[in-house]
């Protein structure tokens, strides 16, 4: 037990008694007990594993990396839309903490084994975004439209991908992804030269132009 946990419960008004049950499950586990981000973090092999939280509507166990856990109970869930690793166990009563320490310990184990074996989150790709769901439906409806889509560069991917989601009516989407399918199907970016009079090769410097002044 550490006195800074010591101190921080101490110091706590609002989900003390629920923080302290959780605290003992945490030590009943094994858990080295340090106090990070002034919260009371739990650790294995010098590896941050769990750490509790107290918000205003529930306490919360933050599993490091419970993205990897199986989640048998379908009870984790993400910090953050956009989070990638971490995910909470939430908690309203000390009497749901009684009752589900079973399954906190199963969860606490799965996470010891996930750091025994090594297992880390992938990194994000930087490039990567989110597809619409007109694109999506497209690629259903035309599995050749995705198979050139997913052959073009990341780079290329997103351009069109934003120029897509800018449109503000699901219509106008649609509408431009038919537009530029043939484009797509072609293996061109939406910036590429399509008409070979490009003197800046692959992109288009508006060569194209001259075509429609002759």
């Amino acid at each position: 037990m550490n006195p800074s946990v010591d101190a921080f419960l101490e110091k706590t008004d609002k989900w003390k008694a629920e923080l302290t049950a959780l605290r003992n499950i945490m030590l009943d586990c094994q858990l080295i007990e340090t106090l990070k981000w002034g919260q009371p973090c739990y650790m294995f092999n010098k590896s941050n594993l769990v750490i509790l939280a107290n918000f205003k509507e529930s306490c919360a166990i933050n599993f490091f990396k419970g993205a990897l856990l199986s989640d048998t109970e379908n009870l984790l869930v993400k910090p953050g839309e956009n989070s990638q690793s971490g995910r909470f166990l939430r908690f309203k009563s000390l009497e749901e903490i009684i009752a589900a320490e079973p399954i906190i310990k199963a969860y606490i184990f799965e996470a010891i084994e996930v750091e025994k074996a090594g297992l880390k989150i992938a990194p994000r790709d930087p490039n990567a975004e989110s597809l619409i769901p007109e694109l999506i439906q497209r690629f259903e409806e035309n599995p050749m439209l995705k198979q050139a889509f997913e052959s073009l560069t990341p780079g290329r991917q997103r351009a069109y991908n934003l120029f897509f989601t800018a449109a503000k009516q699901s219509a106008t989407r649609y509408s431009r992804i038919d537009s530029y399918t043939e484009r797509i199907l072609n293996k061109k970016g939406i910036n590429d030269c399509i008409c070979g009079l490009s003197k800046r090769m692959p992109s288009c410097d508006g060569s194209h132009k001259q075509l429609y002044n002759n």
